[in-house]
């Protein structure tokens, strides 16, 4: 059952929009081999890179890589200018992307151009073969100016070599991984993701032949083992050497994962495996077979699920940002505290409790909406009337419940940018009456 399950969850979890994206990086290299290289071509002088390119990416991914390799006389043109000639040279390749979309949002940042579209953007890297370096040579605009080396291709040549060598397991436990950082809001860039599994699979041959059936001991091995990281600034790319820096930590969700992956490997039913891996990896893993899931829904009341909603529904994800959320517990006759401190020390709170939560603390650049999900759960929850509708938070950054009857509740937000989910957090509320 566990290589049905897994198998079925990396099916799941494909980018389901990978024509779109094809026609978005055509379209693009067009326009600038016409500018730049006087050609009509829509693959010439392009290289996919980011974790679309390392064949990494999974469905949801909003932020979208390329480098466009540019003629080296025009580095030598632009490397003489006295004004910032990087910023001038990002501005040339904006200019030049306007002409194809006129009425879409496209600005230099830093290093790139970047291209907003609906559910994605595309951040376009213009640069130069330096063959001395053995990479790109690229303009980055901060601070007056100057150009960097990249080296994409040595990074992607490596983890192509080390998906070869595991049987493709490193490319889908990258891919499954993404899948656990953006249910649990785990604020890490796709390429430390991939640097740190591509370390696991440097240091263990156990799982280079794995087959979906021995998944079980692969995830708590590798949860296991990024859990167990001391926290470092950065960490050395495969392939380049070069610096990936830790956006945020990591290891105390990914030891709770692995916790949870070593119940789920010892379930002896189904449906309870699923179940724990769902905890793990959100709505992307299957419930359980076909067979079973049919007779579930024919012998329930359906009705009782129908209000719940879920953020992948109206909203791409992608985990960028960090949040953190907690609340005020307030009562007659007692004064306020924190509920992340009560719940260290007390296993639940009484009925009659009020509760504020708010954002204690988030790293999305605004302007930002924020949502917020309430779900009751337990046979009371069933009785009164599940909630779990996602709504927003008007500006606020605060929300105001109440404990009424006893269950296991959570509270959820979510930070939404340029139409993308980039930053959760939850907490639990255990009510006891």
């Amino acid at each position: 059952m566990t290589a049905a399950l897994f198998r079925k969850f990396r099916s799941n979890i494909s980018v389901s929009n990978a024509g779109d994206i094809s026609t978005s990086y055509a379209s693009i290299t067009t326009r600038l081999n016409k500018d730049f290289w006087d050609l009509e071509s829509d693959s010439s002088h392009r290289r996919q890179v980011g974790s679309y390119g390392r064949g990494t990416a999974i469905h949801g991914i909003s932020d979208l890589d390329m480098v466009f390799e540019l003629p080296w006389e025009t580095y030598e043109r632009y490397r003489r200018y006295e004004n910032n000639g990087p910023s001038q040279l990002l501005q040339a390749v904006r200019q030049s992307l306007r002409k194809r979309y006129s009425s879409t949002d496209i600005k230099g940042d830093g290093q790139v151009v970047v291209i907003t579209f609906k559910n994605y953007v595309v951040e376009v890297l213009p640069a130069f073969r330096d063959v001395e370096a053995d990479g790109y040579r690229f303009p980055d605009s901060n601070n007056g100016g100057s150009w960097k080396i990249c080296k994409p291709v040595k990074e992607m040549e490596a983890v192509d070599a080390r998906s070869v060598k595991t049987n493709r397991n490193y490319k889908h436990v990258c891919k499954m991984l993404r899948a656990w950082k953006n249910a649990h809001g785990v604020n890490m860039g796709g390429l430390l993701l991939d640097t740190l599994v591509y370390n696991f699979f440097s240091q263990t041959s156990t799982y280079d032949g794995a087959t979906y059936a021995s998944y079980d001991e692969l995830m708590v091995s590798v949860f296991s083992y990024l859990g167990g990281l001391e926290h470092q600034d950065y960490w050395a790319a495969p392939g380049s050497g070069q610096r990936v820096y830790a956006s945020g930590k990591f290891q105390s969700k990914a030891k709770k994962a692995s916790v949870k992956c070593v119940e789920a490997k010892e379930a002896d039913r189904e449906s309870r495996k699923a179940t724990l891996y769902r905890e793990v990896f959100g709505r992307s893993f299957p419930a359980t077979s076909e067979t079973v899931v049919k007779a579930a829904l024919e012998s329930a009341d359906r009705t009782r699920y129908t209000t719940e909603e879920f953020i992948e529904d109206k909203f791409p994800v992608d985990i960028r940002y960090d949040l953190d959320i907690d609340s005020e517990v307030m009562g007659s006759g007692i004064a306020a505290d924190r509920l992340r401190r009560l719940a260290a020390v007390f296993p639940w709170l009484p009925v009659g409790r009020k509760l504020e939560f708010f954002v204690e603390r988030c790293t999305v650049p605004k302007p930002y909406d924020l949502y917020w999900k309430v779900r009751n759960v337990g046979p009371e929850a069933d009785r009164r009337g599940i909630r779990g509708q996602i709504y927003p938070d008007g500006g606020r950054e605060r929300q105001q419940e109440r404990t009424d009857f006893h269950g296991d509740h959570y509270v959820e937000a979510y930070v939404v940018k340029d139409d993308v989910c980039v930053a959760r957090d939850v907490i639990d509320v255990r009510i006891n009456g």
